[in-house]
């Protein structure tokens, strides 16, 4: 049996005929910049999240860049983040023109490890800048103590966490702000690129709405140098309709995940992903990890199983940042898993026979290793 690493066909094919039905309403309207549908679905968003304010932005590496920018983060200051994450994390930091540093993750839940926060801590940090990987959310109490005894802005990348909670407080709004992608593989994904950032402080919001528009607070007013990063109004109606469902998909997730979790078991080699006792995991990716990665991605791909690899290559030893000085060795914790995960085949669609197809290819390359 085939089984796709994403559906994005499955995702769409129950709900097109309102999809297209919402499309034609933008075509209609001629509101193609979406004043009203974006103004809706922020509405939308921010209660969902639990915050005063939602600011959609044109993708969830302009909602990191822009709130630091909101915040007055720039040149020679510094942000405290991990080194496995997704390039634009660091890409945001660079672009603002502060120092991006870096602290390991747990191996647990592969979030930031608060206890290297004293280590990395200086005079110019301005902000702290967990990630909510995979879908779980870091452990943000410790984070945001942490944060406030140093007079720290805290900035949730929470572009895989749609939904996650953490103590029953949705990811967003557990800091000053959080930063949202709706690139269409997301759990709340749009048909193109997209982002937003959730806040509880006006001013932030604000600014936010000026940056993102030209650094126009009226129009033909530039009061600051901006940027063009708004939503359009296509991309607001999809994500409105698809912001009612997520619940009910990220739950299917959780079934998927508890499905793969148990099946995996004491399997040797394999090391299961763990999800913390005070979180609520959306599981964007499912990732196992295992020390012979490469046979075990050969041996599911000839057996029709689509997998994927989030990171093989930790931040701190990426090219780009070659002049930053790291080495290899300097956060172990990001290494030892850039060098065993797998992704396996996760989305809401899957079904029960899909899974059990994973599973058995999975225990066959295991036991093959094991007898080796």
């Amino acid at each position: 049996m085939k089984v796709p690493f994403l559906d994005m066909k499955a995702r769409h094919a129950a709900g097109k005929r309102e999809f297209l039905q919402a499309i034609g309403g933008i075509i209609d309207s001629g509101d193609f910049c979406g004043d009203a549908a974006v103004e809706e679905f922020e509405r939308e968003f921010a209660a969902y999240c639990g915050c005063r304010h939602a600011v959609s932005v044109g993708s969830g590496t302009d909602a990191l860049w822009l709130t630091m920018r909101a915040m007055g983060i720039g040149p020679g200051d510094e942000v405290i983040t991990v080194p496995m994450t997704y390039m634009a994390t660091i890409e945001a930091i660079l672009m603002t023109g502060a120092k991006p540093v870096f602290v390991d993750i747990e191996e647990m839940t592969y979030t930031m490890d608060p206890a290297g926060l004293e280590r990395a801590v200086s005079p110019r940090t301005k902000g702290i800048l967990p990630v909510h990987l995979f879908g779980q959310p870091a452990s943000m109490a410790p984070v945001t103590e942490f944060a406030s005894q140093h007079g720290l802005r805290v900035i949730e990348d929470a572009a895989q966490a749609h939904g996650a909670e953490y103590q029953a407080r949705k990811a967003g709004s557990l800091g000053h702000a959080g930063c949202f992608s709706f690139y269409p593989s997301k759990n709340l994904g749009a048909f193109g690129d997209g982002g937003a950032v959730v806040t509880d402080n006006d001013d932030l919001a604000g600014n936010l709405r000026v940056l993102r528009n030209h650094g126009q607070p009226s129009k033909n007013r530039h009061a600051v140098l901006g940027w063009n990063s708004r939503l359009d109004g296509i991309q607001a109606a999809v994500l409105r309709i698809k912001l009612r469902d997520l619940d009910a998909q990220n739950a299917r997730r959780r079934a998927h995940a508890a499905r793969y979790h148990a099946a995996f078991e004491g399997v040797p080699g394999i090391i299961r992903p763990e999800c913390a006792a005070d979180r609520l995991h959306v599981h964007h990716i499912h990732a196992i990890r295992t020390r012979d990665r490469r046979r075990m991605l050969e041996h599911l791909a000839a057996q029709g199983i689509e997998c994927g690899v989030h990171y093989p290559l930790p931040a701190h030893l990426q090219p780009a940042l070659s002049n930053m000085g790291f080495r290899r060795g300097d956060f172990p914790g990001s290494e030892r898993c850039a060098a065993e995960f797998i992704s396996l085949p996760m989305f809401a669609e899957l079904t029960a026979a899909q899974i059990d197809c994973v599973v058995e290819a999975v225990m066959e390359a295991s036991g093959a290793f094991a007898s080796t």
